[in-house]
Parts: structure tokens; C-alpha cells; sequence
């Protein structure tokens, strides 16, 4: 069977199998030179990204852990494996996944998904790409998606080289760089001049093993005048012991171009979410971010958008939903460098059991981006006594000559509105879920069907507690 003579083709001393299950492989937990060397000879690195693991280590080992959010002292890097892998290649055929990822990401939706309502599709189990697909179509018109493995060994090496861990350099934060030494898997994406991809492309990770990180990176580049849309979905089952993701994913808009990325993350509780996402937008260029946070332990999540050009544009989007034991310190962060640049923050956040929310802001309008326009609004709902909510705006404005705004609500259920629902027969319990269902609604709505749906029902299974 090929999967046998894989499994007997690999360096069998790259792995710890005290820790094996019966098709998985995984490094040996902590964080060393040997261990980045081990990721990158598994990988068949070129010799400058071999460097730029190291490099990153290096960095990583002389950095302080971020002092801005919540405390991450549970996160313990020496007992995280960095790398973990299905014994499977990569497949462009559904069938020829292994059964067991199959059925995950079956359960998940894919490829149901793909075939109603996507340009192509990519999943993830733990530190590898297990299937890779586009449309004929999508592809003929010059699209390029594919993992980004593949395209750092074939004819857009040089692009990626002169692209990867740019936008987000090892020197960023401490787990950028530990990004940098470990990364592994991801998705590439290219669309050419003019072109338009009408519906949109999908990435989905699932990390399944236990005490492990995630550490995808996702390269997309959309040239002049082109359009895509593309969704990342995020999910875990729940141990006990913390699982860490540390993906990056970096965006290149051009002149006049527009590129949607739409995020519905649902890491389970003992999660910690520390990822880095950066957009690149040129003369005339939009970025659209639309975020739901629906899980992990702790996160920090900020993207973050740099308005180059003349005219260009960044709308953000944003819920987050913090239930029990959940501090999710999220936001976004914008940079005006370009004349007449806009940018749009509209996020929403609810806290639940003793969950708290933090929205942080960041606005920056440099002397250059004169006639710039931002607004940041921020709406918080806390459903007890026991939640938290905060909301941290920071504005740096270096002209005089630029339009800035802020506000920030925080309140709760109103006791008329569920009577009001009661009143025409729906349970307490359904009448306050359709209220922050319809709290949501800013959010949803910027999604396609299929994932306004699974948005909305993931707030109804946090008000019901009964997501891991």
C-alpha cells in the first residue's frame, strides 16, 4: 500500500513515537535547534528559509512574552509538540484521504461546502495539508491555489521568498518568530491582473492532536484591478492540557484591487490563539476583514492593515463571544500612510458565564495621509454580572487634516424584549439567543448562506454552554 511505503520512507529519527498513535507521528515536545533543524529537513527547505528558522529561534529565545493582554502563563512552549502529521500525502481527490481525517472534516461540512458554494478548498489536520483542490475553471483563468509548500519548490519560489515574513517579520513579537522557526503548512494563493473570482476559496484547519500547535502560514497576493474572497475556518476538539496556534497569514492587495478575508474560528477552551494576520493595500486597493471568534482559552488576535496607497480602503467586521474561563483579547490595528485612506472598525462583542472581552483599537494616521478618514465603533453586550467587557482605543494622528472618530456602547439584554418574545411562545432560553443572534447580524450578513448559518449556530451553542 502507498501509505505504508510513505510511513517506511520517512526519517523515523525525526519523531518521538512514545507519543505515537497508530497513524500520527509528532516531534518531540519544547522548542530547540535540533528540533527547528528536524522541521526543516522534513520540509526539504531551501537554504534560506533552512536560515530564516534559525534565524527566528534566535530571536524567539531573546523576546519577552507580549505584556498587552492576558496572561499566558499557562502556555507552556516545552510541553507543545511543534510538529504532528497523519500518516497521508497530500491528496486533490476527496476519496483518497485517509478515513479518519475524511470523516472530521465530512462532519465539518467539506467537502459539502466546496461543492455548493466554493472556488476551491484546502484542509489542514494538525501540521500538514491533507487535501488541496480548484476549480478547473478558477484555474484556467490563471489562479494559483495550491499549499504553499509546493509553490515555495515550484515556478513562484522567488515570489514567495520575496514575500514570505515580510509583512510580518520574526522581529514582530515573540510568536511571530516562533512561527518563523516552526512553521508548517498553509495555503498559497496568486490571482492575476483583472481577474475576478467570483465565488470564493476556502482554507480549513483542524488541529486534533493533543498538547500540539498549529502553525500555518497563508501567502495571498491579489494583483491590480483582481478580486477574491477568501474564508479560513478554525476548529479543535477539547483536552485537557493547553494546544497552542501560532498561523501568520500575509496579504497583498494591488492598485485597485479588493480582497475579502473572512474568518469563523471555534477552537475549543484549552486553546491559546495567538495569531498574526497583516494586509498590504496599494493605490485604490480594499481590504475587508470580517472576524467571528467563537473559541479558545485565550486569544490575542489584531489585524492589521497598511493603507500605502492613494485611496486605499479597510473595513473591519468583527464579534467576538467569550463564555466561561474564555479571555478574548482581540481587535484591529490600521495604518494610513497614503492620501485620502479610509478605514471602518465596527465590532461586537459578548460576554457570558464569566467570560471577558477585550477590544482593542489601534489607529494610525501618518503625516502623509492627508484628507484620511477612520471610525471605530465598538459595541459590547454582557449577559451577567460575572462578565467582563473593555474596550482600549489608541489614536495616533499626525495631521490636522483628517477626519477621526470613536465610540463604544456596553449593555445588556433587555427583560422587555425577552418578555416581548416569551410573550409569543418562544422559551427564554431560544428568546435570549435570537436576541444576540440578531446582535450579531453585521457579522453574519457579510457572510455567504452556509457560513451565516454555522455563525448562528455556533452563538446558540454558546448561550446553551455547550461548546467544548
Amino acid at each position: 500500500m502507498e501509505a505504508k511505503t510513505y510511513v517506511e520512507d520517512i526519517d523515523r529519527s525525526l519523531y518521538d513515537f512514545r507519543n505515537e498513535d497508530t497513524d500520527a507521528y509528532r516531534l518531540k515536545e519544547g522548542l530547540t535547534e535540533e528540533i527547528v533543524l528536524k522541521i526543516s529537513k522534513e520540509k526539504n527547505d531551501p537554504d534560506w528559509m533552512r536560515e530564516l528558522r534559525l534565524k527566528s529561534l534566535d530571536i524567539y529565545n531573546n523576546m519577552k512574552v507580549p505584556d498587552w493582554g492576558p496572561s499566558l502563563d499557562g502556555l507552556d512552549i516545552d510541553h507543545i509538540a511543534t510538529y504532528v502529521r497523519k500518516n497521508a500525502k497530500l491528496a486533490d481527490n476527496w476519496d483518497d484521504v485517509p478515513a479518519e481525517v475524511k470523516d472530521t472534516f465530512e462532519k465539518l461540512g467539506i467537502p459539502e461546502a466546496e461543492r455548493k458554494s466554493l472556488a476551491g478548498v484546502g484542509a489542514q489536520y494538525d501540521s500538514e495539508l491533507v487535501y488541496h483542490n480548484v476549480r478547473e475553471d478558477v484555474a484556467r483563468s490563471g489562479v494559483v491555489y495550491s499549499d504553499i509548500e509546493s509553490a515555495l519548490r515550484g515556478e513562484y519560489a522567488d515570489l514567495i521568498r520575496e514575500k514570505f515574513m515580510h509583512l510580518i517579520p520574526p522581529e514582530d513579537h515573540k510568536f511571530a518568530a516562533l512561527h518563523g522557526a516552526v512553521w508548517s503548512g498553509g495555503s498559497f494563493v496568486y490571482v492575476p491582473k483583472d481577474t475576478v473570482v467570483s465565488i470564493p476559496l476556502q482554507s480549513y484547519f483542524r488541529l486534533n492532536a493533543k498538547g500540539a500547535g498549529q502553525f500555518e502560514h497563508t501567502l495571498i497576493i491579489v494583483e491590480d484591478g483582481a478580486q477574491l474572497h477568501f474564508i479560513e475556518g478554525c476548529s479543535a476538539p477539547k483536552y485537557n492540557v493547553a494546544n497552542l496556534h501560532a498561523g501568520c497569514v500575509e496579504l497583498y492587495v494591488g492598485k485597485g484591487a479588493g480582497l475579502r478575508y473572512s474568518t469563523i474560528e471555534n477552537w475549543s477552551k484549552n486553546m491559546y490563539n495567538l495569531n498574526s494576520k497583516r494586509a498590504l493595500v496599494e493605490e485604490g486597493g480594499r481590504i475587508e476583514w470580517v472576524s467571528g471568534s467563537f473559541g479558545s482559552h485565550i486569544s490575542y488576535l489584531y489585524p492589521m492593515s497598511i493603507l500605502k496607497g492613494d485611496n486605499s480602503k479597510m473595513e473591519f467586521t468583527g464579534i467576538s463571544f467569550a463564555n466561561n474561563e474564555q479571555n478574548l483579547d482581540t481587535g484591529a490595528k490600521v495604518v494610513h500612510i497614503g492620501r485620502n485612506t479610509s478605514s471602518y472598525m465596527n465590532t461586537k462583542s459578548i460576554s457570558k458565564g464569566g467570560g471577558a472581552c477585550t477590544f482593542r483599537s489601534s489607529v494610525i494616521i501618518n503625516k502623509s495621509a492627508e484628507g484620511s478618514r477612520a471610525s471605530v465603533s465598538c459595541e459590547s453586550l454582557m449577559l451577567d454580572s460575572k462578565s467582563r467587557s473593555d474596550t482600549i482605543p489608541a489614536m495616533d494622528i499626525r495631521t490636522p487634516h483628517a477626519d477621526i472618530g470613536h465610540e463604544a456602547q456596553i449593555g445588556k439584554i433587555s427583560d422587555d424584549a425577552v418578555f416581548y418574545l416569551m410573550s409569543r411562545g418562544m422559551s427564554e432560553e431560544d428568546a435570549r439567543a435570537l436576541i444576540v443572534s440578531g446582535f450579531a447580524d453585521n457579522v453574519s450578513k457579510e457572510l455567504p448562506l452556509e457560513y451565516a448559518i454555522e455563525m448562528n449556530n455556533l452563538i446558540r451553542l454558546e448561550m446553551k454552554g455547550s461548546i467544548g
